[in-house]
């Protein structure tokens, strides 16, 4: 397995994953957004210089997962800090260390842009339990629950 940054033109890949993990997340209903518009989204945000996706593939190069990570700053996390966005694994993929391999490539980013920490909003429990005791095997710890405001 591989990891590697993406860059601009892995914005059609990065789109791919990222919508699967949402109608994954979204599932039985469809998924909120249209694919046209996930790609677009990947598009403006891969040039952004605040935003880094990492991809994960095969030895045979089949794309096998995606972690998205932001740039944040907050003086209650001592300053800046990175936020994992989306992390997907693709289902035949899974088990098989790729979230680790990610989460390493996150953190290892993190250190060398001198970060504080990272962050990651867990869903609900008990209906992700498994993706919550998934961060807290990698070494993260509970917060809390996260709030949103639509601002549009």
């Amino acid at each position: 397995m591989r990891i590697r940054r993406a860059a601009n033109d892995d914005s059609d890949l990065v789109a791919t994953l990222v919508f699967e993990l949402i109608a994954e997340l979204s599932a039985p209903k469809p998924p909120s957004v249209t694919k046209a518009k996930v790609s677009e989204t990947a598009l403006d945000l891969l040039g952004d210089s605040n935003v880094w996706a990492f991809l994960a593939e095969s030895d045979t190069g089949t794309p096998a997962g995606i972690l998205t990570l932001n740039a944040c700053a907050a003086i209650y996390a001592g300053g800046r800090f990175g936020e994992i966005a989306e992390l997907y694994v693709r289902p035949p993929f899974r088990s098989q260390g790729v979230g680790k391999l990610l989460i390493q490539a996150a953190i290892d980013f993190g250190r060398a842009q001198g970060w504080t920490r990272l962050e990651v909003c867990a869903p609900p429990v008990p209906p992700w339990e498994r993706s919550v005791s998934f961060y807290r095997q990698n070494g993260f710890a509970l917060l809390g629950p996260r709030l949103k405001l639509p601002l549009d």
